[in-house]
């Protein structure tokens, strides 16, 4: 751990490998075609191709976080007479019920409980029940905790009403195999500081290209436009409507480099995979429980229950950890107290074994 303060256990920002962060030692202008044509539109067609084989599919990046292209999505492609079903099971899916009431967007919340998986039955019911419903909205994994939501099943019953699919794979694209052809996703949304190992600084949404080309002149903001963004980088080889995030997209393309060289998708869910069931095995000899059960946990990130300890804090178990070179995140489920873990990013088996070690030191509670 000598070339960083600390390893980031957390669903991203996150640790970036050494290469990554040097890409950043450069600096472009954006109005270059060796910037806009060889780096942003080589990301573009990478990001395509790590989606999907499909020739009907294309994508846009969005300056800012991944909840900037979240909006964006909601307030371009969903139009005046339209309706969206959002799922939300954690505090992503309620992020996107308030960008729609925010918005003055149409929706129907299906709100499930933050420990819940949502109940494809359920959604079934109200696609019957309310045929105004357009859009279907709902996150892959919800880091709040840790749950992978079952969108392989709702994508059937968007195919079977004829809904419009919006999926939020902010903390599992890249990490976690999909094909959103074979999903008939029409639009996904993920963010350069998660799997694909970047730093943060722009989002992306990689759309079907004619359910986004419907989406000209609806948008309700002039910078989340996603139209406008796409048919500008379109026309213009790669240009940004407004100031592009020049280094965190060199970072970038040294990320997706990088994930290349790993083996793919394929490989980086393989290892995130095992980092994962080390760290929750490892915890569970420590005498943490898991707030989920295995059958729900996703490969990105685990959440913990607190020890029923009165001495028990998590600011100073933090502390302890991060003073041994690891940070961790707190909890951010309503109704239970607990903290969680992440392992996604640059770390490997030998940093889930330290980790293990420092916080067996950590725990003051047990001394």
């Amino acid at each position: 751990m000598s070339s960083r303060n600390y390893l980031l256990l957390t669903p991203g920002p996150l640790t970036t490998s050494r290469t990554v962060k040097e890409a950043m030692l450069f600096d472009s202008c954006t109005w270059d075609e060796d910037y806009n044509l060889d780096t942003v539109q080589a990301i573009r067609q990478q990001l395509v191709s790590l989606a999907t084989q499909a020739e009907d599919y294309t994508s846009v990046l969005l300056q800012g976080s991944g909840s900037y292209a979240v909006e964006a999505v909601l307030g371009s492609a969903i139009g005046e007479t339209d309706k969206v079903l959002i799922v939300s099971n954690g505090a992503y899916g309620a992020r996107m019920i308030e960008m729609a009431s925010l918005m003055g967007i149409a929706h129907r919340a299906y709100d499930c409980g933050e420990i819940n998986r949502p109940d494809a039955s359920e959604i079934d019911r109200i696609l019957d029940e309310d045929r105004s419903i357009t859009h279907i909205a709902m996150v892959h994994c919800e880091t709040t905790t840790g749950m992978l939501n079952p969108i392989a099943e709702v994508a059937e019953l968007a195919q079977r009403y004829g809904k419009i699919y919006i999926v939020d794979a902010m903390s599992s694209f890249g990490g976690i195999p999909l094909d959103v052809a074979a999903l008939k996703i029409d639009f996904l949304i993920s963010s350069a500081n998660k799997c694909l190992q970047g730093v943060p600084g722009f989002a992306f949404v990689i759309a079907r290209q004619h359910e986004l080309e419907k989406c000209k002149g609806r948008s309700r903001s002039l910078s989340l436009d996603l139209y406008a963004q796409w048919r500008c980088m379109e026309d213009h080889q790669g240009k940004w409507r407004f100031t592009s995030p020049t280094h965190t997209v060199l970072a970038f393309a040294q990320a997706l480099r990088e994930l290349a060289e790993e083996g793919g998708v394929e490989a980086r869910y393989a290892r995130y995979r095992s980092n994962q069931r080390a760290l929750v095995t490892g915890m569970r000899m420590l005498g943490f429980e898991t707030l989920l059960d295995d059958t729900l946990h996703s490969p990105i990130i685990t959440a913990f229950y607190s020890p029923q300890d009165p001495t028990w804090r998590f600011a100073d178990f933090y502390q302890r950890l991060k003073a041994q070179g690891f940070v961790i995140y707190p909890g951010k489920v309503s109704k239970s107290d607990c903290f969680r873990i992440g392992n996604i990013g640059e770390v490997y088996p030998s940093d889930i074994t330290g980790l293990l070690a420092a916080v067996e030191s950590a725990m003051y509670w047990k001394k």
